[in-house]
């Protein structure tokens, strides 16, 4: 079963544009079996397979003349080599578009390959697993289910595959495979025991330092793992929005779990009542809002996520469109009351009510209703980027 994602009228047009086109994201977000669904007439090569990554990276020049386009080269961080030849290629013909489409998990050994050698040439597009909006399109579940169930395609395309199971062979395949690829690591157990202790902090501010204390590992290693855990696409951070008009503003990024499927199983969570009576169900909804968020604003709206916090209050979501703010707080409640919305008033009283199109709780209603004077109840079914304009 084929789900629809929301990004597909980006690619199209892009491919129609750019000679070169990028999709990066996690594994297993969907990357290969969109470009191949999109692009049917484009020949196709795995860089997975060794024989193919070794003709790439030690003969590029012979391997385009095998493949010299249209074509989805797969993987291609396995064949660093070859992007200086493919950015010859791509000058020698600059007006054939969507020549090469590259996917890649990998983003340290991808970017720098495209930074150096297609800098003006290749369009980049990052793949997140599906967000509630696309999997409304193929199935109807509750919140609390979708949360757990998570966004990759896989799971929502075949409901009849067990999460855990599906999970646990995520996560020991991505330490074997992409953790060992990145970096040195000396033991994937320590790796996979910061993986967890990151998962137990989403939605809280990073602190490397304490993060490095709990799994026993240097300052340093917690930096680099933490930059792992990003270049793969399985950790966020958000960064904290201010202005010159507020002062005492916290400045450290806020960690969260890239996918709450993810995040469910590394935190043993495993049925939706595990979900509703644990202790982190505000932080696994917070993660769960601000993927809905992310999606919005990066397929389809265009604002800037941030999170707003000082020194006593924060609010979790700041969507900035050109100083018009959105302001959203993460509540797992299904009917939130008047006092959930004391922080969202108090940052629009600092920032200025003329400056915020929306102020908005979202949580676990069945249908928007007006919660205090101009700020709104949704669930996250109802968030669109219309919202920003409206009061609630």
């Amino acid at each position: 079963m084929w789900i629809e994602r929301t990004v597909e009228p980006v690619l199209r047009q892009l491919a129609a544009t750019r000679p070169v086109v990028v999709l990066t994201g996690a594994r297993q977000t969907g990357k290969t079996s969109l470009l191949r669904r999109l692009f049917p007439q484009h020949a196709f090569v795995s860089l997975d397979l060794p024989s193919e990554a070794e003709q790439a990276e030690k003969d590029p020049q012979a391997f385009l003349q095998r493949f010299p386009g249209p074509v989805i080269f797969d993987e291609v961080q396995y064949a660093p080599g070859l992007f200086r030849h493919l950015k010859s290629a791509v000058d020698s013909s600059r007006s054939r578009h969507g020549r090469f489409l590259l996917t890649g998990s990998q983003k340290f050994t991808l970017m720098k390959g495209v930074t150096e050698s297609l800098a003006g040439r290749a369009a980049i597009v990052d793949l997140e697993t599906l967000a509630l909006a696309e999997i409304g399109r193929q199935r109807n579940m509750a919140l609390d289910d979708l949360l757990l169930r998570g966004g990759f395609p896989e799971l929502h395309a075949n409901p009849d595959i067990d999460g855990p199971a599906f999970y646990a062979s995520y996560i020991a395949t991505y330490l074997e495979r992409d953790v060992r690829a990145l970096a040195a690591v000396g033991s994937l157990r320590d790796f996979e025991r910061f993986l967890r202790a990151c998962a137990l902090r989403s939605g809280n501010l990073l602190n490397k330092a304490e993060l490095a204390r709990d799994v026993g590992i240097a300052p340093s290693t917690a930096n680099q793992w933490l930059s792992i855990l990003e270049a793969s696409g399985h950790v966020i951070l958000l960064e904290p929005w201010f202005s010159n008009r507020t002062r005492s503003i916290i400045k450290s990024p806020k960690l969260y779990l890239a996918d709450t499927g993810l995040l469910c199983a590394l935190l043993n969570i495993r049925s939706p009542e595990v979900l509703r009576d644990s202790p982190l169900i505000g932080a696994l909804w917070e993660t769960f809002v601000f993927q809905q968020l992310r999606h919005r604003e990066r397929y389809g709206a265009g604002g800037g996520l941030y999170f707003w916090r000082d020194r006593t209050r924060e609010v979790d979501f700041v969507v900035d469109r050109g100083g018009k703010l959105e302001l959203l707080e993460a509540k797992f409640t299904a009917l939130p009351s008047p006092a959930d919305s004391v922080n969202l008033r108090f940052v629009r009283d600092i920032v200025g009510s003329r400056n915020v199109g929306a102020c908005v709780v979202v949580c676990r209603t069945a249908n928007p209703f007006p919660l205090a004077e101009g700020i709104g109840a949704s669930s996250p079914r109802d968030l669109r980027a219309s919202d920003a304009e409206t009061s609630g």
